[in-house]
């Protein structure tokens, strides 16, 4: 059957009420998220892909009390575009009162929405910090942290979970009710548990028993990689709308091509190979100029490594750009690299001195 004949879920402006009036509402136009991932979704990248529609983008995770303590690296993480649509800055804590006073320093510094982290399944942050994917564990706890950051800001706070520590402890519906009754505007749920990591697949099944115990958005999370999964995430869980992650990993565009998909059924083509390295060259400079000369070229590494994937010659490409210190020379080999695969040249990308 042709896409022309499908019957595709339909996505809505989501509206989140917020307790602070209707001034500080926020409305996500078109509900395909960027998920906050640690190492990942700086201020450059949120640009990036906000400026190619997606319809909002979630800081990587924040601890609480480094908020607190607002030292720069920390500020520089939960920087925002004030004025250029919905950002989000996500908090990960298990105080209640840091969490708030967390949440109230995100909002003084711009940001539209609050996402509180109960996903985390990294050892350090879920059984060293008793945060992230270990306050699934206490529900009374995780209720008294929704509940006081809720309170402590006047944007809407949301909340993004697994479905469970383990498949003995499913317990996602249970904590997104907590959510909604703590004044918690729209939940996301990750369709693994903790004890999976990242490993097997999102349950995007298990997700719909979570939108049918609350009256709030619920947002789909988890395996979207293109926009065929988006589809399928959607219909079977549910959902409000979808979150994606790795699936924009050196495509800062996808996100735009599952808005477009789920709106119309057409699929947007992939970009050519120009624009491909037309965005990678702006992404590699805006890193440069957020973080510096060279810790811009030492966190773009794992980028440039994400663009280039199923390019000719990719493997040896990466590890040339990983010994080269120099952001002109990684700039150079990154036009090189292009050029080859459009045919305009067939000269081997220059190893590192």
């Amino acid at each position: 059957m042709g896409n022309e004949m499908r019957s595709f879920p339909k996505l809505h402006p989501i509206r989140l009420k917020a307790p602070g009036g209707a001034a500080r509402d926020v409305t996500i136009e078109t509900p395909v998220i960027l998920a906050p991932m640690s190492g990942v979704t700086d201020l450059p990248f949120r640009r990036l892909v906000k400026s190619m529609g997606a319809g909002l983008v979630v800081s990587e995770m924040i601890a609480s009390w480094a908020m607190i303590r607002e030292n720069a690296a920390t500020l520089r993480m939960a920087s925002v575009d004030e004025g250029t649509g919905p950002n989000s800055v996500q908090l990960a804590g298990c105080d209640p009162a840091a969490m708030a006073e967390a949440a109230r320093i995100a909002v003084a510094g711009g940001a539209d929405l609050v996402d509180i982290n109960f996903g985390c399944p990294v050892k350090k942050v879920a059984v060293g910090q008793m945060a992230g994917s270990a306050l699934m564990r206490d529900e009374v706890q995780a209720g008294r942290i929704l509940e006081a950051t809720a309170k402590a800001v006047d944007v809407p706070v949301t909340l993004k979970m697994r479905m469970g520590w383990d498949r003995q402890s499913l317990n996602a519906p249970t904590l997104a009710r907590i959510a909604q009754e703590s004044g918690i505007a729209m939940v996301t749920v990750h369709g693994r548990t903790r004890q999976q990591f990242y490993e097997g697949t999102a349950d995007w099944d298990f997700i719909a028993s979570v939108k049918a115990a609350v009256a709030i958005p619920v947002i789909a999370n988890g395996d979207i990689t293109t926009e065929d999964e988006a589809e399928e995430a959607l219909r079977r869980s549910q959902a409000d709308g979808v979150m994606i992650g790795r699936g924009a990993y050196g495509r800062p565009w996808f996100l735009a091509q599952v808005a477009r998909y789920l709106a119309t059924g057409q699929k947007l083509p992939a970009p050519d190979m120009e624009m491909r390295r037309d965005v990678l060259i702006g992404h590699y400079r805006a890193m440069r100029a957020h973080y510096g000369e060279q810790p811009g070229l030492r966190v773009a590494r794992k980028h440039i490594g994400w663009y280039v994937r199923g390019l000719p010659g990719a493997a040896e490409f990466r590890a040339a750009v990983n010994r080269q210190d120099d952001s002109a020379a990684v700039e150079a080999m990154i036009h090189e690299i292009h050029a080859r695969a459009m045919g305009e040249t067939d000269a081997p990308v220059q190893a590192a001195a």
